[in-house]
């Protein structure tokens, strides 16, 4: 892949014209630690003698942590841009070991100072509540003694990035990283397919060992933080850790279950549809991703060029405002897009808090799935852009759950639109192939949460019994595949979900959300200026509202039991159905 797509995040200037300092000196070096703690010295000793002075404090503290968090952002999107890049892992580690552990006890001193202050009684619970509810929230977790461990954790997940990172075969005399070799997996050739599997998986079962020590590690460590800070166990920590208000492990637990009575069945058909239209005794993981009746792999794009133009005018249609953001990202370099040796893993959107422009990073390789990843992360860009306005940075963010509608909702309404990058047949094929993909991911997400919900409930488990758990959990969710011989493989398979590395219990959201984002593709049926005018106050509340205000202000239920589960499958079971009749097989 080409197209010049290397981000120009260095040559943002801070701080913007539209969001000047009001506290922090202009000419600040927040990567040396000496400029950064007189800052924290005055904020934690200054005197509040009223609300107003309070609130000012407030917003001082605010802009504060915007420029911290913007120097900490781009420091992550440069180590992740090139992990071989040593001056950018230098930074990095600076930052998560030298900078990151001496503000905890400054940043606890502070949430203690507003909810010990006498004021904060009287400012106003629609405006600050839910702050205040978080502040309290991390004041009763926050230990000292975890700040150490917490820096180790950041360690090992940036080891975890340089292994993944590093990744790469060597492939009929050229050498490819693993996101550049999941082309092969949609072609026909199924000799093809079966060799590019098992020569990923012996490149992965290289490293399955440094994998299972490294996670072993950052598992005693998190058990440890749980312990510190009161906890049974990890994963309850982390729902209080994730503020988590509205729903617990119990619904997770149900939403499993759901799942399991309705979608895993749904699932199942699909893939014996396939074994069938295939012409194959059984399905193997290598015969997913290919065209069922034989065509051609869908290649929308030759490069990233063609790929952002595309996906610009699909925004433009969607809602002119949201193309109009979309395309600022373009114009201001930030995007990041090609897959590259040496580049991380995976795709995410992160925030400049002080410039309050979003950064999209991915690994496209020319598959529609890419197609898919601008899209979702675009929907996130466009969140971090509609409540931006927000001069309070805690409030700008909306919980994950909501976060990942934005998202998910924007790749479903946009499939109207894919005749930017496909004929009528060609896109009908996508979107059917995009609704099977819900159902697969629903059954994904409870596998990943229900095997991190054992993992942490289950802390003293050995190795092997965490591997028989994960085989155990492909018979309850999986698709049906045969493993037969690649047993090992199956085993480790979890290693490449970043997810269970890097931020546990960080994944039901993506259930949750898409339940969500369903409801919003559903209400666009019966009037896509509704579902859209909805979605956008949604986002612009950032996180000024509840979990399920914010989802009310979509137009949709914050609801992931059978109940909503049931009707959303049905009504994807008619769209596959529709779509299906207008493929040319």
């Amino acid at each position: 892949m080409s197209g010049e797509t290397l981000s120009r995040v260095a040559d943002i200037k801070r701080p913007s014209e539209e969001f000047p300092r009001k506290y922090v000196p202009l000419d600040v070096d927040f990567m040396v630690w000496d400029n950064i703690e007189p800052l924290y010295i005055e904020l934690t000793e200054r005197v509040i003698e009223s609300v107003e002075s309070l609130e000012k404090w407030i917003y001082d503290m605010s802009e504060f942590y915007s420029v911290l968090s913007e120097d900490g952002s781009r420091c992550s999107i440069a180590m992740t841009c090139n992990t071989e890049d040593k001056d950018a892992e230098e930074a990095y580690l600076h930052i998560i070991t030298e900078i990151q552990p001496k503000c905890k006890p400054f940043d606890f001193q502070l949430q203690k100072k507003i909810i010990d202050n006498p004021f904060t009684a009287e400012l106003n619970e629609d405006r600050y509540g839910l702050m205040l509810r978080s502040t309290r929230n991390q004041v009763e977790l926050f230990r000292e003694e975890n700040v150490d461990l917490e820096t180790e954790i950041d360690k090992l997940s940036q080891q975890y990035q340089k292994l993944m990172g590093a990744m790469t075969v060597e492939f009929r005399g050229e050498e490819k990283t693993m996101q550049q070799m999941g082309v092969f997996f949609e072609e026909n050739d199924r000799e093809l397919r079966k060799e590019v599997f098992e020569l990923l998986s012996k490149r992965r079962l290289q490293d399955a060992d440094k994998m299972e020590e490294l996670f072993n590690e950052m598992l005693k460590l998190r058990v440890q933080v749980a312990k510190n800070a009161g906890f049974e166990n990890y994963r309850d920590y982390m729902f209080r850790e994730y503020e988590r208000f509205d729903y617990t492990p119990d619904d997770c637990e149900k939403f499993h279950s759901a799942v399991e009575k309705i979608v895993v069945p749904l699932m199942r058909r699909r893939m014996e549809e396939r074994r069938v239209a295939l012409g194959i005794d059984t399905v193997r993981t290598y015969d997913t991703s290919c065209d069922k009746y034989g065509r051609a792999p869908q290649k929308p794009f030759k490069d990233t060029q063609e790929l952002i133009h595309g996906c610009q005018k699909i925004f433009n249609k969607v809602d002119p405002e949201l193309g109009g953001f979309f395309q600022t990202l373009i114009d201001l370099g930030l995007l990041d897009l090609d897959s590259r040796k040496g580049k991380a893993p995976g795709g995410y959107q992160t925030s400049l808090h002080e410039v309050r422009h979003p950064f999209i990073f991915m690994n496209a390789v020319g598959l529609n799935r890419d197609l898919f990843t601008l899209l979702h992360e675009g929907g996130h860009s466009f969140h971090s852009t509609l409540a931006r306005n927000e001069p309070l940075m805690s409030l700008r963010h909306a919980p994950m759950e909501f976060c990942e509608v934005a998202s998910m909702a924007m790749e479903h309404v946009s499939l109207p639109h894919f005749d930017e990058f496909y004929e009528d047949a060609e896109a009908a094929r996508a979107i059917n192939d995009h609704f099977n993909g819900d159902i697969f991911l629903l059954a994904w997400v409870a596998t990943i949460d229900a095997f991190q919900h054992w993992i942490y409930t289950n802390p003293d488990h050995t190795n092997e019994e965490r591997a028989a758990k994960w085989l155990e959990l492909d018979k309850r969710f999986g698709a049906g595949l045969d493993h037969s011989g690649y047993e090992e493989s199956l085993k480790y398979r979890w290693h490449a979900q970043l997810h269970i590395f890097e931020v546990p219990f960080y994944y039901i959201e993506y259930g949750i959300a898409l339940l969500g984002a369903l409801q919003v593709w559903r209400n666009s049926l019966d009037s896509v200026e509704n579902a859209i005018t909805a979605y956008k106050e949604a986002l612009t509340l950032g996180g000024t509202k509840t979990l399920p205000e914010l989802f009310e202000a979509a137009n949709t239920k914050f609801d992931f039991s059978a109940d909503t589960i049931q009707p959303l499958m049905d009504a994807v079971e008619a769209e596959i159905e529709r779509v299906s009749k207008l493929e040319k097989h």
